[in-house]
């Protein structure tokens, strides 16, 4: 049996404790169910990595990459690269939905405009 490394003690141990506060959050209610989903599956990815030091090996190996610790590193940028991407697809989204709901109000509030102005009119014609 091989022992784990005090890197992978670390990081298995920070990826556990990020796994316990995504599912906190989201008990809180303070992010939402379909990125918690993304944010566990990858906290327990490196949590299997970092605890199991075999798994780690042959996925270096299998890599080409020379230090175990890297291959923890390259799958933490492509999470993060992954989530912005992500995330930027969601915020381009959003803010189309922005400037329709923008230009709607603005409809909606000349045509309020245009009813009152139209109603003070033919209010004031009626009482003089």
């Amino acid at each position: 049996m091989e022992f784990l490394s005090r890197a992978q003690l670390i990081t298995a141990l920070g990826a556990v404790l990020l796994a316990l506060v995504v599912l906190d959050l989201v008990r809180r209610r303070r992010l939402a169910e379909e990125y918690s989903l993304l944010w566990v599956v990858a906290s327990v990815a490196v949590a299997i990595l970092g605890f199991s030091t075999p798994l780690l090996k042959a996925v270096t190996h299998a890599l080409g990459i020379l230090y175990e610790a890297s291959t923890v590193f390259f799958f933490g940028l492509v999470f993060a690269t992954a989530m912005l991407l992500f995330l930027s697809v969601k915020l381009s989204r959003l803010t189309q939905e922005h400037a329709a709901m923008v230009r709607e109000m603005a409809f909606l509030r000349e045509e309020l405009e245009r009813a009152r102005g139209g109603a003070g009119r033919t209010g004031g014609g009626e009482s003089a």
